[in-house]
Order: structure tokens, then sequence, then C-alpha cells
């Protein structure tokens, strides 16, 4: 039996005080009021850094550029009717004001909060990556 690989890739962008951005996923959407890294599926023909530099543009109004973007590590989560692979990128640098522009809320945490708020199984392994490394 073949498993749909869906390739997503999240961002954590962390502020001057070393706090993660977190969206709360929209009414409408799966998995919605559960909390996430901004990101997004990668389309045919983009790379797991353009998909991000894209996402994070249509959904939160900043410029990021690529080599502002630091692999960190990454999520493979099966859901029941496909296996999610995410990549997670780390990013401090970026210009522009961060705004939520697809109704979702953002709210800005310190690593060691992050259990506090519901995340979807596969973003919830991402979370010791991010407390070591900040």
């Amino acid at each position: 039996m073949s498993v749909k690989l869906v390739l997503v890739a999240a961002c954590a962008l962390i502020d001057a005080d070393g706090r993660v951005l977190i969206a709360q996923r929209p009414k409408g959407k799966a998995m919605a009021g559960l909390w996430e890294f901004p990101g997004g599926k990668v389309e045919a023909g983009e790379r797991p850094e353009q998909s991000l530099i894209r996402e994070l543009r249509e959904e939160l109004g900043i410029v990021v550029k690529e080599e502002c973007l630091a692999p960190l590590t990454f999520a493979s989560h099966p859901y029941p009717d496909f296996h999610l692979l995410m990549p997670l990128y780390v990013c401090r640098r970026w210009e522009g004001i961060v705004m939520a522009r697809e109704q979702q809320r953002l709210k800005w945490v310190r690593p060691n909060e992050l259990r506090n708020y519901p995340m979807p199984p596969a973003d919830e392994p991402l979370i010791p990556h991010l407390a070591t490394l900040l």
C-alpha cells in the first residue's frame, strides 16, 4: 500500500528576546484551533526555502532572504491519509512587521512555554530542538 507523502516547510521565527512565533490554525482549516510554526505546503517545482519565503510573505507580510533560513531539524509523522515530512528552519532576520494576514492568531512565546499550546502531533517533537537551541 503506497502512502501519499506531503512536504511542508515550517519556520521558527525568533525575535530579539529569544521568543518564537506560533500561529493558531483558523476555523475552517484542518486541525483548527491548534498552534503551529508558520509555513506551508511545498508546491511542485519549489524548494522548501522558496516555499517558506512565499508563505511567510503571504501569511505574515514579511520578507525573508534565503540566507537567513537555517535548517534545524525535521518531523516525519504518519497521519491517517498521508505521511508528513516537515523540515523546520530557524530565522532571526526579516524585513517588515509580522502581521496576521490570514485571520490567524499569532503569539510570541518563550521556548519553555511552547508545550502550553496544543499543537498538531507532527509539531510537538520539534519543541525540544528549539528549547535546546534557545
